[in-house]
């Protein structure tokens, strides 16, 4: 019974752990199920790939050959030796024009002057700045799915704010028609009251209809369904400093990194590469020339070395070739010193938005106090037929527009606060 409950326990706890409405879960959702995120596996995979193509080039070289050919000419004996040869018996009928090899080399690269390391270098450097593309990818989508996050806090706030705008209505319709049945209150009075409950109900719908769509949006997002639950306000933190760790600055670097690879490329390209061969081949004529000349015979043939090759074209264009990826790294400087730039004026932006809010925050709730004495006391004057009831209205719009200014304000300090996380990857 016990394991029972144990289980029940931890399956409640995984799906309330599931259904958790927070902002960080919603980013983690948002992250795992936008369709970029696949491109992590398929970089990886494709990475792999790459290097082991490259690690191959250390693997023995297997050429296999046949060639057939007829020439115009063929070495032959001297007319006087031929003539010696034939006083004695021996027919010199010398190489025949029509000539056969089937051949098979095998080579193993001793030291192709770095070219390999260079290569697998420049392909993990490419991994690297194409996964930090992602990454900036990815984390730039926090800032879509904060958007429509605060939009629904919002959202939320002024729909509770109605909802009790609406319950002080009700009060005073309640209270004015029992006013007119005693006689003491006029039918316009009543009337004023209801349009009024109407047309904030109205407005109720349309909260209500542009915070489902809000919804549907951020479920999108994140792959799921939200509950009915409202979604929880973030924590109210502080900004650590101001220097920003974007993952933009390490795309950046990343795009320098590769250009370093490729200035390596460049240089070892220009080296000269060594190499052991073994080659053997079964044709006519063989490597014993003077016994081809006597013997139209298909022969077996083999021979052994070391090569050395050394390809200078590269020579001719290696001055452009690094030119222009100086050119490559000083347009990187100019787009990192343009993020830097923008990066400084929104976080100025932000911290003049934070502060502005602060300050208004600081009247917020004494105003809500006072709108709210005032109206109270509107309510109790329009008892008493002081005032008119358009009075009443007047005061409750004031006090809700209050409350609404609080609430605003807060959620707007919120949101500027995480923006300016965002912005500097806090």
């Amino acid at each position: 019974m016990k394991k029972i409950i144990t289980v029940v326990c931890c399956s409640c706890l995984l799906v309330c752990s599931t259904n958790a409405q927070t902002l960080e879960e919603c980013r983690k959702l948002a992250k795992e199920n936008y369709p970029e995120i696949k491109h992590y596996n398929l970089l990886a995979m494709s990475e792999q790939f790459s290097l082991s193509n490259a690690a191959k080039a250390w693997l023995p070289q297997v050429v296999v050959s046949g060639q057939m050919t007829h020439q115009s000419a063929t070495p032959t004996y001297p007319e006087a030796f031929s003539k010696i040869m034939a006083a004695n018996g021996i027919q010199m009928t010398g190489l025949q024009k029509d000539q056969y090899k089937l051949s098979i080399e095998v080579s193993q690269n001793l030291w192709g002057g770095g070219q390999t390391r260079a290569n697998k270098a420049i392909i993990k450097a490419d991994a690297d700045y194409q996964k930090s593309q992602i990454d900036v990818a990815l984390y730039n989508l926090n800032s879509r799915v904060d958007n429509l996050y605060f939009g629904i806090l919002l959202l939320d706030a002024r729909a509770s704010l109605t909802e009790n705008t609406l319950q002080v209505l009700e009060g005073n319709l309640s209270r004015m028609k029992s006013h007119l049945k005693n006689g003491v209150a006029l039918q316009a009075d009543v009337d004023a009251i209801e349009a009024e409950l109407l047309t904030t109900h109205q407005h109720l719908e349309q909260i209500q209809a542009s915070r489902n769509s809000y919804r549907r949006m951020l479920e999108v997002f994140i792959g799921r369904e939200l509950t009915d639950e409202p979604l929880k306000r973030p924590e109210m933190t502080s900004i650590q400093h101001h220097e920003s760790a974007r993952p933009e600055l390490h795309m950046f670097a990343a795009q320098s990194a590769l250009l370093d690879k490729k200035r390596q490329a460049i240089q070892s390209s220009l080296m000269p590469k060594f190499s052991a061969f073994a080659q053997g081949f079964h044709g006519y004529p063989g490597m014993d020339m003077f016994k081809d000349m006597m013997s139209k015979r298909w022969t077996f043939n083999a021979q052994i070395g070391v090569r050395m090759s050394w390809n200078v074209t590269p020579l001719y264009t290696r001055k452009n070739d690094l030119a222009k990826l100086d050119i490559a790294q000083q347009q990187i400087d100019v787009q990192r010193d343009i993020f830097n730039f923008n990066t400084r004026m929104q976080t100025v932006q932000d911290d003049e938005a934070i502060s502005r809010l602060q300050r208004a925050l600081a009247d917020d709730s004494r105003i809500v106090e006072l709108r709210q004495s005032v109206r109270i006391a509107a309510e109790s004057k329009l008892q008493n037929g002081v005032i008119e009831t358009t009075e009443l209205l007047k005061k409750i719009a004031d006090e809700t527009a209050a409350r609404l200014n609080l609430t605003t304000h807060e959620i707007e300090l919120l949101q500027a606060i995480y923006r300016l996380k965002q912005t500097l990857n806090q």
